[in-house]
């Protein structure tokens, strides 16, 4: 069984598995200032396609709602014409998505969606953060496919890892971003991917949200050179962003 993934920008990437079209945390605005609470992030780079360019959308994958290089204003119209979000209880409560607990599951057709502990940030940060998580999908001749969300614990991949020890492809948000409302860093770094990668016995590591805001602080050089100097640059799955690219596990 193979999957597609379309890299549409940020962390917004259209995943083809097990019948279904499903969007994760949308972004379709242009380039700009957006505020984000006392904050204001600027968007250097658009989306490759734009929402109609997407098509039809069966299952919208949210994260979380509270930043807007995960949620846009475009990106809120496209996930309200989706027919299902699945999100954190913060989330379902601002923009009626579905909620989820870590380990609950929903099954959308032939796929089971896991929602997975996330942490956007050093622990204790979510009373200024917000809730996040992640999602592992799952079901009879699909790959295994692990989106991490907005998350800087590789505590959460560790125990994501002893319930799915095999995992076929992983959407790793990385970027090691930084904001001054937080010292410590709120995502993965680059090298933190690569063990990340290693720890779910990860097939395949298609980075995302690893450019296109000011805030980051690597980008796709930064995850290129982690995975070589880890001996994993044979995981690495990056496409152009706007074609579709047909992984398979091996």
């Amino acid at each position: 069984m193979t999957t597609t993934v379309t890299v549409i920008g940020g962390p917004t990437a259209l995943l083809e598995l097990g019948g279904l079209r499903i969007l994760t945390d949308p972004t379709f605005d242009p380039p700009g200032d957006y505020p984000a609470g006392p904050l204001t992030l600027t968007k250097t780079a658009g989306p490759a396609l734009s929402p109609a360019d997407v098509g039809r959308v069966d299952l919208v994958l949210l994260s979380h709602d509270q930043h807007p290089d995960n949620l846009d204003r475009l990106g809120r119209r496209t996930m309200a014409a989706a027919p299902l979000t699945l999100s954190t209880f913060e989330a379902a409560a601002r923009t009626g998505a579905t909620p989820m607990h870590p380990w609950q599951h929903y099954d959308v057709g032939r796929i089971r969606v896991t929602a997975v502990p996330a942490l956007h940030g050093p622990p204790g940060c979510e009373p200024i953060v917000g809730q996040v998580i992640g999602f592992v999908l799952t079901g009879d001749g699909s790959p295994t496919v692990y989106v991490s969300g907005d998350n800087a614990s590789l505590g959460c991949v560790q125990l994501i890892a002893t319930r799915f020890p095999a995992v076929d492809i992983a959407l790793l948000f990385g970027g090691a971003v930084r904001t001054p409302m937080i010292e410590d860093r709120l995502t993965l770094n680059a090298v933190e991917m690569a063990v990340a990668a290693r720890l779910l016995n990860a097939r395949h590591v298609v980075p995302l949200h690893v450019e296109g805001w000011s805030h980051f602080t690597e980008g796709q050089e930064d995850v290129r050179a982690a995975f070589s100097e880890a001996g994993l640059d044979h995981l690495l799955a990056s496409p152009v962003p706007g074609r579709p690219l047909l992984l398979m596990p091996v």
